[in-house]
Formats: C-alpha cells, structure tokens, sequence
C-alpha cells in the first residue's frame, strides 16, 4: 500500500474509530427509507441500468458484480455473477447499504467521495478484512456543473481484475453522464413543443380563445370534433359552460400560477367527460392579459404519445427480421398468425435470441401498431420501485412523490401492447397484481381509491423454464398458465448455423456504419468456424464478435473451438495498448484520446463519435490534458 491517498483514508478510519473486523455497512437503510431514496433516483438508475448491464456482459462469468450509488454513497443498485452476487449480499451489500469510509472503511467507491476521481484499489488496500479478496474499480458520475451525483463500481475477486476494468468503469460512468444530460435536454424540448402547440398543432390537439369574459373568440377544427358542435354553435357558449373549474383557473393564473398538462372534466355533445387541459394567457405587457389560449388534448392520445417518449415505440417489423432457416420462419409465420389475437404471449427463449424484437414485430403486424408499445424489463427495475413503475401512484402516496402523481406503464400502454421482459424476475406479491390486471383489465395506482380499466395486449419473455420455475415454488402457477396461452419459443443461434452468414453481413454492414470504417473480409475457413461453434450468447454475441473484428480489423487470435474464447478475447480488445502497464489513467487516456484525434486528422466530431462521448467533453479533455494535434 503505497498511495497516500489510501494511507489517509485509512488513518482517517482509524480515527473515527471504523472497526477493520466488521462485515456490513454501519448505515443500512431499510422499509420506506429505502423506499423513499430510490424513489427519488428512480430517473437515475432507470438510466444507467442499460450501461451497467452494458458493462457487466463484457465480464459476464468472470465473477464480477457492479454497484451505482447515489451521490452520498447508499448503494441503489446491485447485480452480477451468482457466486460473487451471493457473497457481496452475504456482506449486506445491498441497495440502501451506505458505502462512504464512516460507514464501512477505505473502499474504491468512498475514495470517489473523497478524491473526486477514478479509484481502483486491491487486497489490503481495502480497510476492512472483508473485503480483502476483492478488486474494486469505481468511477464518478458527475452533472452538467462538475458535481457528483452517483458513483459506478465494477468488484471482482483480486485475481481477475485487469488495469483497463477501471478504464471500462470510466467510459460506462461518461455515458451515463452524457444520457443524463441528452435526457434534461428532451425534457426541455418537450416542454417548448408544448407550447409551440398553443400555435401550430391544430391537427391533434382542440385551441380554443377566449376573452376575458369568457367568451369563445376562435375554435378550431379539432376542438369542434372533440366537443361534437359546429363553430356556430360552440361560439354561443361561454368557456364555463364546456369546462368545469373555469373559475378558479383563471383565478390561479392571475396570481401568476402555471396551468398545464392537468385533466379536467368538460361538458360534451359527445360522449367524452375529460381532457387534458394546458391555459395559457395572452399578454398585452407584462401585467396585462387580453386573452386567454385553452388547449385541449385527447388524455388517451396524451398517454399514447408519452409510452412513444417512453419506449421509442416499436421499430421492429417481420420485414427487419434475418433469417431463411425453415424452423425460424415457421416461427416467424406463427408469430404473424397469432398478432392480431388479444390473448397473451409468452415468449421463451435463451439470452439473446431477439424476444423483444419478436415483441415488437408482433405488435407492429397487429391492430394495435398505431397505439403504444411499452417495455418493461422486470430484473432490471428494484423490487421496492417496481409496483409505481407498473401501475402509477397519486399524488402525496408516499414521500417524494411528485405533484400530480405518476402515470404506470400499463396506463401508458393502454390501447396498445405492454412487453414484460424477463417476467421469471418479478416478485411474487407483483405476480398477484398481474394476475389481477390479466383477469380484470383493471389496474389501481398506489394511494388511489378507485380502478382504472385498461385495454392491454400483454407479451411476456423469458430466458427461464418457468414450468421449472412453477414446480419449484418460484412462480405462481394461475399466472403462467394465463400467460402461456400462445406459447412462442425462439431457436437459439446453434440450430439457425444456416442463417449466421447473412446475419454477420448484416451486422457487418451496420457496424462499420456506425462506426466509420471499412468491412472486414471474412475467410470461408473462418465462417465454418463461426457456425461450429456454439454461441451460448445467441445472436447478440455474434453481433459484439462482429463489432469486435471491425474495430480490430482482424480474424486472428479468436480460438472458437473454445467456449470461453470469446469473452476472453473482448476483455483483451478493451485495453488501450498504451504499451505501459505503469502508465496513471490519465495518461492512458491522454494516449488514447491523441490516437484517435490523430486517426480522424484532427476531426473532433467524428473523433468524438469514435469515443462514445460529447464534443464539449472531449473540448474539455484536450485542454485538459494539453493536448496538441
């Protein structure tokens, strides 16, 4: 141990009197404590569970687990291999365990806090004996201002740790950052559209002016379809007689108050009873109003429009489908026959056979293509956040619960297709709740007094045998068979052998795409060795191989006849090749960053692009790091 840094963090504990021998965090929050603190990161583990996911498939099997924490250390989420997840559990490393030195001695994420930088230390660099055996690797994740938010943490056991895990933990915590911010963007370019809409979207929502008498001045088209008269008739009224708490609208507005996005009941010649209502003042100058602007928004279309914002909507079809082996389209013609049908689906099938795109193409050839397609990954969401994440809650349900409540996904997807990825995961009191929604078509919002019907079409996917699961008593037995009305299984890649060359062009095409660069020839000798082996990772590990040879630009150094070759080889495309293995991070990315600058001559987009990360960061990286090219 010859860091001062560590020697610090060790007398520091010393001092505060941290016990070396103890084996859990002297800080664990539990029942509506936790509840509460990962309600109030829901948005920012939602966000970076697709990188740490991302990471961990690179030393998935080599005993590794990853850990986010939130900016004061308290772990928010915790997954990995099984016999080290077992062990880490054991130690109480769980969500809602604090991670700072007070709490549980020197560690890579508590020298985050206090460092403000990358961390990676070993063995008996750790402070308590615990942890001894490990390897941990962390890295900040910070906002738009530089301050930390959360940390990332990749631990292994000592033996299996390389130089370049720190380095992955680096670049997952820049995108993550990066996703962050891309997401505050949206979210302030949602709210410009919203008003851009007062204006211009006369076609999908009702606008109608009034005086301040409340006197209809102008309606259009939309407006006159959604409340059934015709504009002679609908100019006759006064504003209170179509809206109920005209009133105190106008009043709140006066004062200065916002009005948007609320739903309100209304009077109708059609048999409509709420929209959702945004009221916007015309002004004159700063303190006078002249006008008053109502816009009117189908609340079904509302929620159809956010599970598109949501989710991304659906992108695949059957057309984007790759594949000629006589049993894959016999799957693919049953999936056709069966998407129209409002029964459920349950998709099965090994890690990375494409369950989801199979979801996504059967909504898309259904009847429910132009409504939403939610998608929810049931291991990926904790198990206290899971039941507001499906179903919603109301506002003051819980503390930190935001005004005017939340909407679920099942509410979002109403009218459309809700997929339930991975539902082997799901809690069992949740399994109960489904059941409920699957019989019932209704759903109840935490702290809501009354059930909202739903009209869903459900597609489940699994990686499990859930009859295995079902005997075992880790699954209801009611829910599987409601869910296994049209069962789907989806062959894994080893009995597809004659589709892998027309799926390595297509990756190969949209790989070197993305990425800028020139395909790589593959050698017929090669080939036969791709469809020999055995891909225990589907088709996504054939698209990563793919990406691997593009950016390599190589065939040699992959032994396919060995089933561990290929994971061993990716963590190997990883390093920098700085040459030293004695070189500090900073200075393997300075050399990293001038190779790239210099490939690209100097082109900070496309070098940029080629490092996964923003323009500005890479700015701020050069004048950091003094960069010359």
């Amino acid at each position: 141990m010859h860091k001062d840094f560590i020697l610090n963090s060790h007398k520091r504990c010393s001092e505060c009197g941290v016990n070396g021998n103890i084996a859990y965090s002297n800080k664990i929050l539990i029942g509506n404590e936790l509840k509460n603190k990962l309600e109030e990161n829901r948005q920012f583990i939602l966000t970076a569970y697709p990188f740490m996911e991302h990471i961990y498939n690179f030393v998935k099997g080599s005993h590794f687990f990853a850990i986010l924490t939130e900016h004061e250390g308290c772990i928010l989420n915790v997954f990995g291999d099984e016999k080290i997840i077992e062990e880490a559990y054991n130690l109480k490393m769980i969500p809602g365990a604090y991670m700072d030195e007070k709490s549980i001695g020197t560690n890579a994420m508590s020298l985050v806090l206090t460092e403000k930088k990358p961390i990676q230390i070993s063995g008996e660099e750790h402070y308590i004996n615990a942890y001894h055996k490990w390897t941990c690797s962390a890295a900040p994740i910070k906002d738009s201002t530089g301050k930390i938010i959360g940390i990332l943490n990749l631990t292994g056991y000592c033996k299996n740790v390389h130089l370049h895990t720190l380095g992955m933990v680096v670049a997952a915590s820049y995108a993550i950052e990066a996703m962050l911010q891309s997401t505050k963007d949206n979210n302030s370019l949602t709210k410009a559209k919203k008003h851009i809409e007062q204006v211009f979207d006369s076609i999908s929502a009702g606008i109608i002016t009034t005086d301040l008498k409340g006197d209809i001045l102008n309606v259009n088209k939309t407006g006159l379809d959604m409340f059934g008269y015709d504009e002679k008739t609908m100019k006759k009224f006064k504003i209170w007689q179509l809206l109920n708490g005209y009133h105190s609208i106008i009043e709140a507005i006066e004062k200065g108050k916002k009005f948007t996005d609320e739903d309100v009941n209304v009077k109708t010649k059609k048999n409509k009873l709420q929209y959702n209502l945004s009221v916007y003042p015309v002004r004159l100058t700063s303190d006078i109003i002249s006008e008053y602007t109502f816009v009117f928004v189908d609340v079904k279309r509302r929620r159809k429009l956010a599970g598109k914002i949501l989710s991304n909507g659906a992108i695949y079809t059957f057309d984007k489908v790759i594949g000629n082996n006589d049993k894959f389209l016999k799957t693919i013609d049953y999936s056709k026959k069966i998407a129209d049908s409002s029964s459920t689906i349950l998709i099965s099938g090994e890690s990375g056979t494409g369950k989801e795109v199979f979801a996504q193409s059967i909504h898309n050839y259904s009847n429910r293509k132009e409504m939403p397609f939610i998608a929810v990954n049931c291991g990926a969401i904790p198990r206290t956040l899971i039941e507001s994440e499906l179903f919603g809650y109301e506002e003051g349900a819980f503390t930190g619960a935001k005004k005017g409540g939340n909407l679920g996904k099942f509410e979002l997807a109403d009218g459309g297709t809700i997929f339930l990825d991975e539902i082997g995961e799901m809690p069992s009191d949740m399994q109960i709740k489904l059941l409920r929604v699957i019989e019932e078509g209704i759903i109840t919002k935490i702290g809501g007094r009354s059930s909202l019907p739903v009209d869903i079409r459900i597609i489940a996917a699994t990686n499990k045998n859930l009859k295995s699961e079902v005997d075992k008593g880790n699954f209801r037995k009611d829910l599987f068979y409601r869910l296994n009305v049209l069962p789907l299984l989806l062959p894994p890649l080893r009995e597809r052998k004659d589709d892998i060359a027309n799926l390595i062009e297509y990756f190969m095409k949209k790989t070197c795409k993305r990425l800028n660069k020139r395909e790589v020839k593959i050698t017929e000798e090669y080939m036969n060795a791709l469809r020999n082996y055995q891909w225990p990772g589907n088709i996504r590990e054939l698209e990563n191989l793919v990406e691997l040879i593009v950016n390599t630009e190589c065939l040699s150094g992959i032994d396919l006849s060995k089933q561990s070759d290929l994971a061993d080889i990716k963590l190997v495309s990883l390093d920098l090749n700085v040459g030293d293995e004695e070189l500090s991070l900073k200075e393997a990315e300075k050399k990293h960053i001038t190779k790239v600058l210099n490939k690209y001559e100097g082109n900070v987009a496309l070098s940029a692009k080629a490092l996964k990360i923003g323009r500005n960061t890479l700015y701020r990286k050069v004048k950091e790091y003094n960069i010359r090219f």
